[in-house]
C-alpha cells in the first residue's frame, strides 16, 4: 500500500474536501408540507426583471397581523414564483410548535420551517434550506417575513 507523502498535505486536503461539500447543502427533510392552495389569500406580488412572486398566507394570518397578533402554528405562507410568465418553483414557510427547536441558534427562525417544492409539488432538493433560514433571520422584527408590512395594506386587491 501506497502512503502519503505529506501527512500535513493529506489533511489539509481532506479539511477542503470536507468544506466544499459542505458548500453544497441541499434540501433537508423537515416537518413543511404543502399547503391546499385554495384556503390561501393571495396579498402581495414582487416583481424582479422576469420574475413575479404571488405571495399567499391564511386568512388567520392575515387577522393576526392586521391586529398586532401573533401569526397562528399551522399558517403557511407560500410565494409562487413564475419565470418569464410561467411557474418555476414554490417556496414554503410553515409555522408550527416546536419547528423551532429542531435547530440550533445560529439557524433559528422561532417556529418557522421552510421548503422549496417544484410546480408538481414535490420538494424540490437543489435548494439550500439552510440558506432560507439565514436570510429570513435577518427579519426578527417581522416574524421573520419579508412583506408582512404589506398586509395591513391589503383590502381585496394583491399589494405591489
Amino acid at each position: 500500500m501506497k502512503r502519503f507523502a505529506n501527512p500535513l498535505a493529506l489533511g489539509a486536503l481532506v479539511a477542503c474536501a470536507v468544506s466544499l461539500i459542505g458548500w453544497q447543502v441541499h434540501a433537508e427533510p423537515n416537518r413543511v408540507k404543502f399547503p391546499e392552495l385554495d384556503k390561501l389569500v393571495h396579498y402581495t406580488t414582487v416583481k424582479r426583471g422576469n420574475v413575479t412572486e404571488h405571495i399567499m398566507t391564511t386568512p388567520e394570518a392575515m387577522a393576526a397581523v392586521k391586529n398586532g397578533k401573533p401569526i397562528p402554528a399551522g399558517t403557511h405562507f407560500v410565494l409562487v414564483d413564475h419565470r418569464d410568465g410561467k411557474l418555476y418553483r414554490y417556496f414554503v414557510m410553515e409555522r408550527g410548535d416546536g419547528f423551532g427547536a429542531e435547530y440550533d441558534a445560529s439557524r433559528r427562525t422561532a417556529d418557522w420551517q421552510f421548503q422549496w417544492f417544484w410546480p408538481d409539488k414535490s420538494i424540490n432538493k437543489d435548494e439550500n434550506t439552510a440558506r432560507c433560514q439565514s436570510c429570513h433571520r435577518s427579519q426578527q422584527g417581522s416574524d421573520y417575513l419579508f412583506t408582512a408590512y404589506r398586509i395591513p395594506r391589503f383590502n381585496g386587491t394583491p399589494v405591489e
